[in-house]
């Protein structure tokens, strides 16, 4: 799976100027849902895609500042394939929790590269770290790898897949490209800026192409080892574009529940058992964990809730008619859902959608608009005003579906644990912190936010905080948590202070932590709690 990649952005759905040899073979020889959806941002595809649940219920709701923490209880694809003797792994992009329980090594993978947050570059990660010779964590443990990080991931799937004659073994490959800071191989960028293609276009088709070519690889790997016959390969992508350079007439990009923003390519490949063909019927992310363990003839553990299906018959030619299904969609910053905020909801004919207000509350005029995706799937010819029945109809089933998808207990924050005997030494970043503003996220140094966490035990702790700037002056550092405070002094110049033997009462709490200079507070870049 992709990062940021377009439905439109691929040789074979029409882009001239795009070169992906492989991939385009590979659709050739899989069977294309041509109707295929995710949401408009990465971190609620991946929750749906690894549990088969909408991402509402799983807790994840954004993509950063505490949002995109996936709850330790829901259960991944990975852990019902391993349960059943499968080799799991993943390389790349989690996205879905940085710390225990929430990190990937967590959640069913038995080996696990990946780096944090949501992108190389972004608040979490180490410092130093880049598209080229990324730090990574290996099983949890940092390392920094030499090469271009695309090209990482895939020797490392590779290495670890192995050849035949082994357990059977599900590989997860997330990549972050082509996502920004569109970082690539000038070998990549160049022959597109020779086309004329803006610098942004022109890396952001390097990095396509980059993953074509690891893709190629990956395929030659499986045959060269006698294992492409009986293994399913599905290539897709989490969102939207980030680019219009080619949309194939679909409206929007990323970050829209307009077609452009969660429709995506599916080519699911299975020498063994399915024919090549496209098939028009609605598929979603969430169908893929319930039709990987039927394909593998496994049953979902007991009590556990899909709300995808499985898409084997679709797949396989012997659905006797097309699901009646609705697909609903939902996607905004902010750490709780607003109803009738930027969603849709879309059937096999039809989208109803209120589009506005990804990053801001809606109007209150904002108006719902009807498509007929069938004859408009540029989304041109609004239907709301002529077919009111059909957008009545479609509107009371989201409003039901809204209600049903919040957590029993509301949208309450997901905690990571700190003092735990699984990841003794945990780092907080602007990641995962709450805050009261909308912004925060990124490299300014006076804005504050803090940690919901859970504490495990009492420690003792040494607590490092590392400032986004040296500080200009001299000054204190603070922490706080469930009662207990203390306050260190910073010289000027200092980029950290460090708090040792700190003990910390068990239980849930929010961990504060800030530089105070002149009477002025601001958040911290990184604080590492270390138990002794």
């Amino acid at each position: 799976m992709t990062d940021d990649q377009g439905w439109a952005q691929l040789g074979v759905h029409g882009d001239e100027v795009l070169r992906t040899p492989h991939l385009d073979k590979l659709a050739g020889g899989s069977v294309e849902m041509t109707r295929f959806y995710v949401s408009p941002v990465c971190a609620p595809t991946r929750a749906a895609l690894m549990t088969g649940r909408y991402n509402y219920r799983t807790g994840v709701v954004d993509t950063y500042l505490g949002r995109a923490m996936m709850e330790p209880g829901e259960t991944t694809i990975a852990e019902m394939l391993g349960a059943a003797g499968y080799r799991t792994g993943i390389f790349g992009k989690w996205h879905l929790g940085d710390n225990y329980p929430q990190r990937a090594v967590d959640q069913g993978f038995q080996e696990s590269v990946v780096h944090k947050g949501g992108g190389i570059g972004q608040p979490s990660d180490p410092p130093g770290s880049d598209y080229f010779d990324p730090i990574l964590f290996h099983n949890g443990e940092q390392k920094q790898y030499a090469g271009y990080c695309t090209d990482v991931y895939f020797d490392e799937a590779i290495r670890w897949i192995g050849g035949a004659g082994g357990q059977p073994f599900f590989a997860y490959i997330p990549t972050n490209a082509p996502h920004s800071p569109y970082l690539t191989p000038d070998s990549y960028r160049e022959p597109y800026a020779a086309q004329g293609l803006s610098d942004k276009d022109a890396r952001i088709y390097g990095m396509i192409e980059n993953i074509d070519d690891n893709a190629g690889k990956l395929l030659a790997h499986l045959e060269r080892t006698g294992q492409a016959a009986n293994t399913i390969f599905i290539f897709m992508t989490d969102n939207g574009p980030t680019t219009r350079l080619y949309h194939a007439g679909l409206r929007a990009q990323k970050g829209s529940v307009y077609e452009n923003g969660i429709r995506a390519p599916f080519f699911f490949r299975w020498p063994a058992r399915l024919a090549p063909r496209k098939v028009d019927s609605l598929a979603a992310h969430i169908d893929i964990a319930p039709t990987l363990l039927a394909a593998a003839g496994i049953a979902a553990p007991a009590g556990l809730r899909f709300d995808g299906i499985d898409i084997m018959p679709q797949l396989e030619g012997k659905a006797a008619a097309e699901p009646e299904r609705t697909y609903y969609v939902q996607a905004h910053r902010g750490d709780e859902p607003q109803i009738y905020r930027a969603f849709a909801a879309v059937t096999q004919r039809y989208k109803l959608t209120q589009p506005l207000s990804f990053s801001a509350p809606p109007p209150p005029d904002a108006a719902m608009e009807l498509y007929d995706l069938l004859a408009d799937p540029g989304e041109e010819n609004n239907l709301a005003g002529e077919k009111p029945d059909i957008a009545a109809r479609m509107k009371a089933g989201y409003e039901a579906w809204f209600a049903a998808v919040a957590p029993p207990g509301g949208y309450r924050a997901v905690r990571f644990s700190i003092g735990s005997e699984q990841q003794p030494a945990v780092t907080l970043t602007r990641q995962d912190w709450r805050m009261k503003t909308a912004d925060g996220w990124g490299r300014k140094d006076k804005v504050i936010g803090a940690w919901e966490v859970h504490c495990e035990s009492a420690g003792p702790y040494d607590i490092t905080l590392t400032f986004a700037e040296p500080a200009e002056k001299a000054g204190r550092g603070e922490i706080a948590f469930g009662g207990f405070d203390a306050a260190a002094p910073v010289a000027a110049g200092s980029s950290q202070v460090k708090f040792e033997g700190v003990k910390l009462a068990p239980g849930d709490g929010l961990f504060e932590a800030r530089l105070v200079i002149d009477g002025e507070a601001r958040g911290v870049w990184f604080a590492a709690i270390v138990k002794q």
